[in-house]
């Protein structure tokens, strides 16, 4: 499954009321959405036909937010499905989250592209291939041990891999609070990046049918539609073993049934 057809299933699984999305380019990933929806660039060119109500806004994402507030397009809704796939470094893609967050609910979905990059020069921060997915990569151990609260997933998507992010919290302030300090840690070494082997070999990334296929995607539907008890959905993930949920997706256990996945 490539990073399109990933986040079509996730419009068709999620229904969402809205959606944005950071870095445009020619709109393939716009192209996509039949709601509402933002789309942030400073210099995309769109050549795919869109098919929803759009904004696009030509500036980079530092001055989209600093002026604009994207639940007035979303008539006072937070973002539902927010996708990041900005400039390729690790402290623009961490401002994106934090941007993005700010704006969420727990049943929002916050989806990064290019995570899992295939060798360390494609990592690099100066840009030396083609294909580039810089060192945003980073961002997943950031979010990983400074927001504990989160649900964060490396999905082993072609073709340079996907997190995406469950339970945001628009009321949290850490990352925003210490981001001058991961900012300098993040751009400390220069190239070749340290890439972990567990981004190279994509040994925790779950298979992106199998993550699908997870029961607790209907009760985040459910609840952000009023059908169930608020954080029924933060209930149901926080009894979840992170491990197994892992094994479920990589289809090699069970899944996890409704009442624990």
């Amino acid at each position: 499954m490539d990073r399109h057809e990933l986040l079509a299933a996730l419009h068709a699984r999620l229904q969402p009321r809205n959606y944005l999305e950071i870095g445009v380019d020619a709109g393939a990933s716009l192209a996509l959405s039949r709601v509402p929806s933002i789309g942030i660039d400073p210099g995309f060119a769109v050549v795919h036909e869109i098919d929803c109500d759009v904004q696009l806004v030509r500036a980079t994402s530092d001055d989209y937010f600093r002026s604009h507030n994207p639940t007035e397009k979303f008539d006072g809704e937070p973002v539902d499905l927010a996708f990041i796939d900005g400039m390729h470094l690790a402290e623009f893609a961490l401002r994106d989250f934090i941007y993005v967050e700010a704006y969420s609910a727990r049943t929002s979905v916050i989806v990064f592209d290019d995570m899992l990059p295939r060798n360390v020069v494609e990592a690099a921060r100066d840009r030396q291939t083609v294909a580039w997915t810089g060192d945003v990569f980073k961002v997943t151990h950031v979010l990983r041990h400074l927001r504990p609260d989160l649900v964060v997933l490396e999905v082993d998507t072609e073709p340079t891999g996907t997190v995406v992010v469950l339970l945001p919290d628009a009321r949290s302030t850490a990352l925003a609070e210490h981001y001058n300090d991961i900012e300098a840690a993040m751009v400390a070494d220069g190239d070749p990046q340290d890439v972990p082997e567990s981004v190279l070999g994509r040994t925790r990334a779950v298979d992106p049918y199998r993550l699908l296929q997870c029961a607790w995607w209907e009760t985040l539907v459910a609840e952000r539609q009023g059908r169930v008890a608020r954080a029924s959905l933060s209930e149901e993930l926080a009894q979840q073993d992170w491990t197994e949920l892992r094994a479920a997706a990589l289809g090699v256990a069970p899944l996890p049934s409704a009442s624990r996945a």
